[in-house]
């Protein structure tokens, strides 16, 4: 009997550890998921304040632009650029949290970046249209990792809606990369080798 009562008390003494340490476990994996949560939200706020700068920006890049062709895809891709603002905005919505923008020092280099090559090359060229296409692939590259990666972190904390809001803007984006590189090697490229300056040796 005594033996028995023995086991019984060590059974239960195992019982509750293990039901302690399950519960510490469980409260680990909340703050854990609360930290990438709270990670999570902060990134919508870097690529909230980004897209909305861009939307700003790219009426610039249109108007420098000597080709109707790169012109017409600058445009389209400011319309696009203000939807993926109310997308982000839709996320926050889902997620509980208020529209709120975290400055990107990556968006605001990039853009800078693309001044610049305005301010460099010369108007009407091919050559200043391949260089904002490359300013631009450098943007949508940056973006393109950015809503890759809050695509994965959705999943990861379960919030399967939001990821494919936010999966429909990666397609989005990676569609616009598409779309400069067939402008660069449609023409772009090929006009600006011949222009008056180059470096290069015309074959």
């Amino acid at each position: 009997m005594e033996r028995s009562a023995r086991s019984s008390k060590n059974q239960a003494a195992a019982n509750k550890g293990s039901k302690a340490a399950s519960g510490k476990k469980d409260n680990q994996t909340k703050d854990n998921q609360s930290l990438l949560r709270k990670f999570f939200v902060e990134e919508l706020q870097d690529i909230y304040w980004a897209e909305k700068h861009l939307a700003k920006e790219l009426p610039k890049l249109q108007k420098a632009s000597t080709s109707e062709e790169l012109a017409d895809a600058f445009g389209d891709h400011q319309a696009a650029t203000e939807e993926h603002v109310s997308r982000l905005e839709d996320v926050f919505k889902m997620m509980g949290e208020t529209p709120k923008a975290k400055k990107c020092e990556a968006m605001e280099g990039l853009v800078k970046e693309a001044q610049h090559i305005i301010e460099e090359t010369d108007e009407e060229t091919a050559t200043r249209d391949v260089a904002l296409i490359m300013a631009a692939q450098k943007v949508e590259h940056y973006e393109i990792a950015t809503y890759g990666s809050l695509v994965q972190l959705a999943k990861t904390i379960g919030m399967m809606e939001v990821a494919e809001v936010l999966a429909e803007t990666l397609d989005e984006e990676k569609e616009a990369d598409l779309l400069l590189t067939s402008i660069a090697e449609g023409s772009a490229n090929e006009e600006s080798s011949t222009e008056e300056g180059n470096d290069g040796e015309e074959e």
